[in-house]
């Protein structure tokens, strides 16, 4: 099937449907104190309202800053415009450091770690007490752990045409929902290749375990590690839902209907140890409900299917509404080595990746295969770089990771030739070529980069990322921003403030209603 679309594709000028895609990043980075720890001061007011502002504003944590660009045409736009985020935010945390690295820098507990917090308004409040739930679920900790969200969409050109060519007879969002749904089943099928090829968290701060046991080796008294681990942050050390399994509730990616549906049921499903937990004790909110999940986002994926949202709309009732409008991958881990997380040759490979993933046959998952994407994720976050390692197909023979990676990139590379017409000196070509490199060395993927120059520095984890960060500091604070950026980011900053005390001074309803109003949407 990829073959023969793949033919129809070369055969049309596939420039007019794929030139209209779009990308966009968010980039989450920790603020860290001159000494080492997470940084314990407010959202700084310069940057604007975490509430309200489109590009800059925070995620698990006070001090977990996140940087969300727009929807652009390419991979250097993108880069160009998060650029310009740092370079605004640099002047105004004084002299504290962006955390160059996913797992973060020395924490000293769960309290160590401030919640963020969003205002007076009902919805502020909404957000604040569903991180104050994940606390008592999960622990603060593994919240503070970052990454980089790749969001990718293809344009109404394309899906009007591809439809055409499939035969196609229903409606076009549908079509384009349920082709999104065959991308993300094939993602999961595929995606420990991005974990071998951009993981970036071999090791971590012992002060994030929080003395709990571990079987990774140590590399000195203040850091573990593994030696052939790609993503910790992607392992069973980061964050994950130990709770669907034990709960039974399995989100489901078959179809649009089914992944809302089984979806929905782990937001009004109660759960026994939340229950426990409490919602409202003694006055004061400690989640949102006590069901399997307060709300649709805390279910963590490796992708999610994307609506933007009308108002205050719940994600699964936009999805339900409007269809799915682009694909968000989450599993890509920050590039220390990179001031920004990330560069263009991997965001130009991801585009390929993921339009292998959407035009390759994608049948339906089972829970046998979904065992197999699970066990297979785990390994490579593990132990990818081990020559040994190998990996079990559904529908195929178990191979070794590099047998079944070279299969991948071989099928990926007429879609590079594809992306790269119009363009000079084939770039897409070269970011292809760039990580059949890294398959063949092992050694030039991120996270082996990583404990290299630990090795080579002689610091442990901790020491060799706070260097990093240091050096993208001075990155970004020289040359400064134009006095227009400045402006534009200024004025956007300035409005998200206005906005948030229009939202205030509206809130008619106490929380209680707003929070029965929310959940009660239908």
């Amino acid at each position: 099937m990829l073959n023969q679309r793949l033919t129809w594709l070369f055969n049309t000028d596939p420039r007019p449907l794929l030139d209209g895609r779009l990308l966009g990043l968010e980039r989450e980075a920790l603020r860290v104190a001159p000494d080492g720890c997470i940084s314990q001061v407010r959202h700084p007011a310069p940057l604007g309202s975490a509430l309200t502002h489109p590009y800059i504003t925070t995620d698990y944590s006070e001090a977990l800053l996140e940087f969300i660009t727009p929807p652009l045409p390419g991979a250097r736009e993108a880069l160009r415009f998060l650029d310009d985020l740092h370079r605004f935010v640099y002047p105004h945390i004084d002299d504290e450091l962006l955390w160059a690295a996913s797992m973060p820098c020395i924490l000293s507990g769960e309290t160590s770690i401030p919640i963020a917090e969003y205002g007076n308004s009902n919805l502020g409040r909404m957000k604040h007490v569903y991180r104050r739930g994940l606390a008592w679920r999960y622990g603060r900790i593994m919240q503070v752990i970052a990454g980089i969200h790749f969001n990718f969409s293809l344009p109404d050109a394309f899906w009007a045409a591809f439809q055409e060519q499939e035969g196609d007879r229903g409606t076009l969002q549908d079509f384009r929902s349920e082709s999104y749904f065959g991308l993300i089943r094939n993602l999961q099928r595929c995606g420990w290749l991005i974990l071998y090829l951009f993981g970036a968290s071999p090791a971590v701060c012992k002060s994030f375990l929080d003395g709990k046991s571990t079987t990774l080796p140590a590399f000195d008294d203040h850091t573990c590690y593994g030696p052939y681990a790609t993503s910790l942050r992607m392992s069973n050390v980061g964050y994950t839902n130990r709770t669907e399994k034990k709960s039974g509730v399995n989100v489901c990616y078959n179809s649009l209907a089914e992944y809302i549906t089984s979806l929905t049921q782990a937001t009004v499903t109660p759960w026994p140890p939340y229950e426990q937990i409490g919602v409202k004790v003694n006055g004061e909110y400690r989640q949102l409900n006590a069901n399997i999940l307060q709300i649709e986002n805390e279910y963590y994926a490796s992708m999610r299917p994307k609506q933007p949202p009308q108002g205050n709309e719940k994600p699964t009732l936009t999805l339900q509404r409007r269809g799915v409008n682009y694909v968000e991958l989450r599993s890509v881990d920050i590039n220390p080595m990179e001031p920004l997380g990330v560069n263009i040759p991997q965001l130009q490979f991801l585009e390929i990746f993921l339009l292998f993933c959407l035009l390759t046959e994608s049948p339906p998952l089972d829970a046998e295969e979904r065992g197999l994407i699970d066990d297979n994720q785990m390994a490579v976050a593990l132990n990818g770089r081990d020559p040994a390692l190998v990996l079990h197909r559904r529908r195929g023979p178990s191979l070794p990771l590099r047998r079944w990676a070279e299969e991948i990139l071989e099928q990926m590379q007429p879609l590079s030739e594809l992306l790269d017409m119009g363009q000079e000196g084939h770039p897409y070509a070269a970011a292809l070529a760039g990580q059949q490199e890294a398959l063949i060395d092992s050694e030039r993927t991120p996270s082996a980069r990583m404990l290299a120059e630990m090795h080579a520095s002689s610091e442990n984890f901790f020491r060799c990322a706070r260097r990093l960060s240091e050096q993208h500091r001075h990155h970004f604070i020289s040359p400064p921003l134009t006095g227009e950026r400045i402006q534009f980011l200024t004025g956007i900053a300035e409005r998200s403030w206005r906005e948030q005390k229009a939202i205030e001074a509206a809130d008619e309803l106490s929380f209680d209603e707003f929070l029965d109003r929310y959940f009660a949407q239908q």
